[in-house]
């Protein structure tokens, strides 16, 4: 239960500094990169899917065989066992990473300052951002938050509570496999299909806890819960992603804004669904709103893994 805790409040105190250059998520990414020069190479097909598939394998068995070791020599002492599952924890999660970016990207719309926010933008989104306007910035933004709500705090405590640190490191594996080659363009379209697959299978939990969470968010801060549900009900579905229409829809009907619509990748347009019957016109403070959500959803999260922790239901951790 500690453990959960001390995770929790050492993020939103410290979040993700950028000059940890020992940070396992990075270390990780840096491996990624190191395997894709050596694995992939020649023509998209058929052989580049099954290189993709022993790509990801490799990556995951080398980064969950580490940790494994690790954890192993951590129960040396409770002390040592604790510091390597709170740093685990810690490193796996970003609540303060995603609010402190959402925050830079207001900051520069209340300054006018479309240039900056399109940057800021750019550093947690993969469109392209260059053209977007106030509202279309706006918009990102929410859906980032939504989705990143999911794969930066839900699903990566979901697996650490339930399989602990080991859990957490094995689930950012599998997602900055997918962030980095799960594309669905000319270059990656065969070789991270794999890694985007897992991804999305083992996001598929997580994701409808997480539009769940939300919805109750919505209700707690005032909004209508009945229109919540209504909305992900009839448009997670529509989304290309199997699992990220779900927060996305619940947010977009909690705030009553349509999110979704065209977007750019590397200049080619993506026609992607609506997200919401209703269509008012967005305003910077919803920002705030979606990050309150975000983080009220990810303190009932934790509630709940407390509760569970402390009832012994994953007690072989």
């Amino acid at each position: 239960m500690e453990i959960l805790i001390s995770v929790f409040l050492l993020d939103l105190i410290i979040g993700d500094p950028e000059n940890f250059k020992f940070h396992p998520i990075r270390l990780i990414g840096r491996l990624i990169k190191f395997m894709e020069n050596i694995l992939r190479k020649g023509e998209n097909g058929k052989k580049m899917k099954i290189k993709g598939i022993i790509f990801s394998f490799l990556v995951i068995f080398i980064v969950v065989g580490i940790i494994s070791i690790l954890y192993f020599f951590s129960k040396i002492n409770y002390y040592s066992f604790l510091i390597f599952s709170i740093f685990c924890g810690w490193t796996s999660i970003s609540i303060k990473d995603l609010r402190d970016k959402a925050k830079d990207i207001k900051i520069q719309l209340k300054n006018k300052d479309i240039k900056k926010a399109r940057k800021a933008l750019s550093k947690i989104v993969g469109r392209d951002t260059e053209f977007l306007n106030e509202d279309e910035i706006i918009k990102a933004t929410i859906e980032s938050i939504s989705e990143n709500t999911n794969d930066g705090i839900i699903a990566p405590l979901f697996y650490f509570t339930i399989f602990g640190p080991v859990g957490g490191i094995f689930y950012k594996t599998v997602n900055t496999l997918d962030s980095m080659v799960g594309y669905k363009n000319e270059k990656y379209i065969d070789f991270g299909f794999f890694s985007a697959k897992f991804d999305d299978i083992l996001n598929f939990i997580p994701a409808r806890i997480t539009g769940i969470l939300i919805s109750i968010s919505g209700f707690l801060l005032g909004y209508s819960f009945l229109n919540t549900i209504k909305t992900m009900k009839k448009y997670a579905r529509k989304h290309p992603s199997p699992n990220s229409g779900i927060p996305e829809s619940a947010i977009a009907g909690i705030l009553e804004i349509k999110l979704g619509g065209p977007i750019y990748y590397n200049g080619k347009k993506l026609i992607k669904e609506y997200l919401c019957d209703k269509d008012r016109k967005v305003e910077i403070s919803d920002i705030d709103e979606a990050l309150k959500i975000s983080f009220l959803s990810s303190f009932i999260f934790l509630l709940l893994g407390i509760f569970l922790k402390y009832g012994k239901f994953f007690s072989w951790w």
